[in-house]
């Protein structure tokens, strides 16, 4: 029985120093990361907030949606681009989105440009290609509202440097390479990505510290005792909120390096089962229309919307990426509505010449790994099911936000508890109290 705690005495206070010198190592940019985050769960809110005019349309007494094709030509012909996807709201109160991509002569005058950083619900996109400008346009009257290049806001500025700072610690900011030819948004990128393991190494350790000897303690494990001292209160502060957010502080961290490090994006996708090679061009493409002989009329885009929803039969927003060559397929993705919605998209690949679904591909439907796979992002973020994730989430990041200070109180606290005991003579201390 001894030799058993001995054992586990030295395991614990192995893990003991891993928690203690982690938390230490990375306590403060942990506080400005998990700080970030608690306000970047809420982004797409901030940002709608900040502009209701892009978002927020009314239909009037007699107005009816316009069809897709007038909407975008109008869009095409007021920004001399090409659309190349369009987002159609369930909401008959929200605004139209028209992706574009700038013509190839414009964009050799234009010159070269550096990419526009990610901001939103981004989309994975190839690379070299940078993101469309989105449109936002009336449905009813076919005005356009404005666009996401040119708006400008003191609130959309601050969610951009909040989240400079939560993805590179506001390295991206300064051109100057601080470390040789390293590129600073690769160096931020790197601090924050090893933080980030080094964190969740840190939640694994703390959840094995948490976990009590005896059965009889778990339920004071549970509790936050407000009676005590302060400094009783700041320890179950740490431990037991700690334990409480400890899942979702794990999916933070453990999928948070992913955008750092080219190798654990891999090492990530080979664990879960869904690491590909490059593919060539022809497996890139997907799926093809069938090219007719003869030239002949294509369907309408309320065709296609017509023929996906009796595929997808269920109220959600749907987003049409259109085909790039007279080969390409239509790409269809839904995605449902209401506060329990899951952010992941169903998607549907369509012949543009028929309007014939080629390949259905419901989330639900997947392998468990693929599904995983397909939502590191969103496990990320949480927008895993919508609001109600979301919610928790930014209960988590505040917790997470908090255990660098509880944490460093505590060392603190024992540091000085343990000077006081050195500082009073032998003697004194083998004294036995005087009943």
């Amino acid at each position: 029985m001894k030799k058993k705690d001995t054992n586990w005495a030295k395991t614990r206070k192995f893990l003991n120093d891993v928690h203690l010198w982690i938390g230490l190592a990375i306590g403060l940019i942990v506080l400005v990361v998990c700080f970030c985050g608690t306000i970047y769960v809420f982004n797409d809110e901030i940002r709608e907030a900040a502009t209701p005019e892009l978002y927020k349309v009314e239909q009037k007494a007699g107005q009816h949606v316009l069809s897709a094709e007038q909407l975008l030509s109008v869009v095409e012909r007021a920004s001399k681009g090409k659309v190349v996807s369009v987002r159609i709201p369930a909401d008959a109160g929200r605004s139209w989105q028209f992706g574009l991509r700038k013509k190839e002569g414009d964009k050799k005058k234009g010159g070269h440009k550096r990419a526009e950083k990610p901001e939103g619900k981004e989309k994975g996109r190839e690379k070299g290609k940078t993101k469309p400008v989105v449109y936002y346009v009336n449905p009813y009257t076919a005005q356009i509202l404005g666009n996401s290049k040119e708006v400008k806001s003191v609130t959309i500025n601050f969610m951009t440097t909040i989240f400079s700072l939560h993805r590179w610690l506001l390295l991206d900011k300064i051109e100057k390479p601080i470390f040789g030819e390293l590129d600073n948004r690769k160096l931020g990128g790197y601090i924050t990505g090893v933080s980030a393991i080094l964190f969740t190494i840190g939640v694994l350790s703390g959840i094995a510290l948490w976990v009590p000897r005896k059965i009889k303690s778990w339920k004071q494990g549970f509790k936050i005792k407000t009676s005590g001292s302060w400094k009783r209160t700041n320890h179950d502060l740490h431990n037991t909120l700690g334990f409480y957010a400890c899942i979702f502080l794990f999916c933070m961290g453990s999928t948070g390096p992913q955008w750092g490090f080219d190798w654990y994006r891999t090492g990530l996708r080979k664990m879960l089962g869904t690491y590909a090679q490059e593919k060539d061009e022809k497996e890139k493409k997907g799926p093809q229309s069938v090219v007719p002989k003869e030239e002949i009329e294509k369907p309408l885009i309320a065709d296609y919307l017509h023929a996906a929803s009796q595929v997808l039969d269920y109220p959600g927003d749907y987003l049409l990426n259109l085909p790039a060559d007279s080969a390409a397929a239509l790409n269809i993705s839904k995605t449902k509505i209401g506060f329990f919605a899951p952010a992941a998209a169903d998607r549907i690949v369509m012949d543009q010449y028929t309007a014939k679904v080629i390949k259905t591909e419901r989330f639900s439907d997947l392998p468990f790994n693929q599904r995983v796979s397909g939502s590191i992002k969103a496990i990320h973020t949480g927008e895993l099911y919508g609001m109600f994730t979301k919610i928790i989430y930014f209960f988590a990041c505040l917790i997470a936000t908090s255990l660098p200070v509880t944490g460093t109180l505590i060392w603190v606290n024992k540091m000085k508890k343990s000077k006081s005991k050195k500082s009073v003579p032998a003697t004194k201390r083998l004294e036995p109290a005087v009943i």
